[in-house]
């Protein structure tokens, strides 16, 4: 009897793997493997320059030029987005590649393997669909050199209220954070 039951607990095992995941499972597991495909990372100290297709991410109404607006960043302390007027900008261009809506992102800008910005953009953002959004960023992270700028997602929030933050997030640099420079 003892053996007919240890060998039952690999083969149950075995078979539930094979066994197709419930909708929750493969809905949390779609929320986890690479959540968001960038494809163009793009600083920009003149803002003077468009990209073709790119459009000024949210900003909160009331908040003009020379005015920043204060979100808490993935470490817990506050990062000031100023508005995209008249400010460097940071281009991204990314597609949803999980299954689920989201509704807030926040990405980091990485320059020779630091976290120079944070920016965040609030929408709706469907699987699948393009979008070319600009943020302003402070002019403080320029000169950027000739190193490769790279934007990651660091933490996402989904239309079914579940969370997403990257387990790989750059090192922390309080110099970052704080009231804005002008």
């Amino acid at each position: 009897m003892n053996t007919v039951r240890f060998l039952l607990v690999p083969v149950a095992f075995f078979v539930s793997a094979l066994l197709p995941a419930t909708p929750a499972q493969a809905m949390a597991a779609s929320h986890v493997a690479h959540p968001i495909q960038v494809s163009a990372c793009n600083p920009e100290r003149n803002a003077s320059y468009n990209y073709s297709g790119y459009t000024p991410a949210y900003y909160p109404y009331g908040y003009g030029y020379n005015r920043y607006w204060g979100w808490p960043s993935v470490y817990g302390a506050s990062y000031y987005q100023p508005p995209v007027s008249n400010n460097p900008t940071l281009g991204i261009d990314y597609v949803n590649a999980t299954s689920v809506v989201m509704k807030e992102i926040e990405f980091g800008l990485i320059v020779r393997g630091s976290l120079v910005a944070e920016v965040k953009d609030v929408g709706t953002f469907s699987p699948g669909a393009e979008i070319k959004h600009k943020f302003g960023v402070s002019k403080n992270i320029f000169p950027l050199q000739t190193s490769y700028a790279k934007c990651v997602p660091l933490k996402i929030l989904f239309v079914d209220g579940t969370k997403w933050k990257n387990p790989h997030l750059p090192a922390y640099k309080a110099s970052m954070y704080g009231a804005p420079r002008y």
